[in-house]
């Protein structure tokens, strides 16, 4: 006859508060909003008339590199509020997008076949656009709770 083996129940640990939480959201999402000036002037830069420059190439190659790695960081964090959950899920998307254009950007400025109607896709390249005052709203939003 077998006893079964009971091992003692702990309770799961605890979580991060909720403040904590909308702090750890609030400091990833002020680093994401600060990238974002140099990568909307990257992707403005694959759209100035003429040919564009490797320094550009560099440029975007290296804002890439940075949202990337902001954007795992924010997934990585632990988050449990629903709330602030929708919010990190959002800020990721966001994020996406912004990586999404750097990458469409040099694309269209470092194409291989060149046509009239890349070259003006190209020349309509701006910056980040809608996206990048999406990811400050919410970020602002956010700091708004934590004081």
């Amino acid at each position: 006859m077998r006893i079964p083996l009971r091992l003692p129940r702990h309770p799961a640990p605890a979580g991060p508060s909720r403040p904590a939480q909308v702090l750890a959201l609030v400091a990833v999402l002020d680093e994401a909003v600060a990238a974002q000036t140099p990568a909307d002037r990257a992707v403005a830069a694959c759209g100035e008339p003429g040919p564009v420059s490797r320094q550009t190439a560099r440029a975007c190659g290296l804002q890439s590199i940075v949202l990337h790695r902001l954007r795992t960081r924010l997934q990585d964090l632990r988050i449990t509020d629903p709330e602030l959950a929708r919010a990190q899920d959002r800020a990721a998307r966001l994020l996406a997008y912004d990586l999404w254009m750097l990458r469409e950007s040099l694309n269209l400025a470092f194409t291989v076949h060149h046509d009239p109607r890349t070259e003006a896709a190209r020349l309509r390249l701006n910056g980040l656009g809608r996206h990048a005052d999406d990811l400050r709203r919410l970020r602002d939003g956010l700091r708004a709770q934590v004081g």
